[in-house]
């Protein structure tokens, strides 16, 4: 199944709070929701914090599941697309700085008992020179092993960008870490956690730093809500 992650900035004069507003109570509901072939569909919503930029990369995230590449190229030809969610686009996002990754997603924690709807995104480009095999393999059994240690986390998935972003140079950006928390108290008590920064730290050996993009989010399910099992 292809994991798509949209990450995606307000057009110019729309607020953080009506572009969120719009995207969860009209765009998702009113066009993406409606496109026949989206298995699933969630967007996130950044949760500001006080040490973050005034203006971020990114003020939201969608995320959609689609079946296979057929199914994915099915969607983008579908009147719901071409005559609906496509067009509204315009009206409440900057597409110019929209970043579209097709991921595969590994389940590394599953969590139980449902999924909370806090999470951290860690969007990373791995160092120059590292063979992205190499990257991706480090990634799941090198760096995994310590986000699994961080306390109080709840659910933990790498996504990693899939083989056709590359056909013609190189991806964007080559992973998304996924982390779940029960709430942003449990992510700021985590995240001063020896345990949280070996993690981080870690990342050093793997990605460039300055491609490391960092994400607190809320989820809001649109279409078929993940269970976490």
């Amino acid at each position: 199944m292809i994991h798509q992650i949209i990450l995606a900035h307000p057009k110019p004069g729309m607020s953080e709070r009506e572009f969120q507003r719009y995207w969860i109570e009209e765009h998702a509901v009113r066009y993406a929701a409606k496109i026949p072939q989206i298995k699933r569909y969630c967007v996130d919503t950044r949760v500001a914090r006080p040490d973050d930029e005034a203006d971020p990369l990114w003020s939201g995230v969608a995320e959609i599941w689609l079946e296979n590449e057929q199914e994915q190229l099915a969607s983008l030809q579908s009147p719901e697309f071409l005559e609906g969610a496509r067009l509204d686009e315009p009206r409440w996002a900057a597409f110019w700085r929209t970043v579209v990754l097709d991921t595969d997603a590994h389940v590394l924690a599953p969590g139980a008992g449902g999924v909370p709807a806090i999470k951290v995104m860690i969007l990373v480009k791995r160092r120059e020179g590292l063979p992205l095999a190499d990257f991706r393999a480090d990634s799941l059994t090198r760096h995994a092993p310590l986000a699994e240690k961080v306390p109080g986390l709840r659910r933990y998935v790498q996504n990693h960008t899939r083989d056709a972003f590359y056909g013609v140079g190189e991806a964007v950006l080559d992973a998304a870490y996924q982390l779940w928390f029960d709430d942003v108290r449990a992510y700021e008590t985590a995240r001063s956690t020896p345990e949280y920064r070996a993690l981080l730290g870690d990342l050093g050996r793997i990605a460039e730093p300055r491609y490391v993009h960092t994400l607190l989010l809320e989820e809001h399910w649109i279409l078929g809500r993940e269970t976490g099992a």
